[in-house]
């Protein structure tokens, strides 16, 4: 689905495959708005954090058809009963590094190597009230993921690929969605009860050191 959002920006419509299966509930762009679409971005902003197996899934024709439907593919995080990669606190969380150089790849490929910006990447770990601070900041998980991924957008960056600015997410512990403050993205520890003081978990450390040669 990736595609259904980068074509129009890249051609000035919605790709074959988007067309056939939305159907008449897609819109259409005139003439005029195709060619105001087509190179109307300074760059891709393209968040990363895991991998899925992707299977066919039956066309859903019913007044139930939804985004959510309209790709018919369904998704697993393993197949043959085996993980796509370590799990992060969040259930949608799957590790899987090399990923986000096949993103790249393709992008670069498909939409005519356009300039990109990862701007979010990063996983998560409980919010552990039990851990002391030392074992909180201790987050050698986070230096592991981001390492891998760093080495393949590195590796993507070596094959013509024009990224231009990495963000990791986040630097500080945030109120994460539906999970609230059960898990933790963050850089940075924000003790919630200590009037939100801060400090560095290892892993920003790490990327401190990563980035000093720059």
């Amino acid at each position: 689905m990736f595609g259904w959002f980068v074509e129009p920006l890249t051609s000035g419509d919605y790709p074959q495959s988007m067309r056939s299966l939305v159907g008449s509930r897609l819109p259409k762009f005139t003439k005029e708005q195709s060619k105001l679409l087509i190179g109307s971005f300074d760059f891709l902003g393209l968040n990363y954090y895991d991998g899925y197996y992707a299977s066919d899934a039956p066309q859903n024709n019913s007044v139930y058809a939804s985004y959510t439907t309209d790709a018919g593919v369904n998704l697993s995080s393993e197949r043959n009963g085996l993980p796509i990669g370590s799990k992060g606190a969040s259930k949608w969380v799957n590790v899987y590094p090399q990923g986000i150089q096949d993103l790249l790849l393709y992008t670069k490929k498909k939409y005519h190597n356009p300039v990109i910006y990862i701007t979010e990447n990063g996983v998560d770990e409980f919010n552990d009230p039990k851990l002391s601070l030392n074992e909180a900041l201790n987050d050698t998980h986070r230096i592991d993921y981001y390492n891998r991924h760093l080495h393949y957008v590195q590796s993507s960056i070596d094959n013509g690929v024009k990224v231009k600015g990495f963000f990791p997410w986040t630097l500080l512990d945030n109120f994460e969605w539906s999970s609230g403050y059960s898990v933790r993205f963050g850089i940075t520890y924000v003790d919630y009860n200590d009037r939100l003081k801060r400090h560095l978990k290892l892993s920003a450390h790490w990327l401190k050191s990563f980035l000093k040669p720059y």
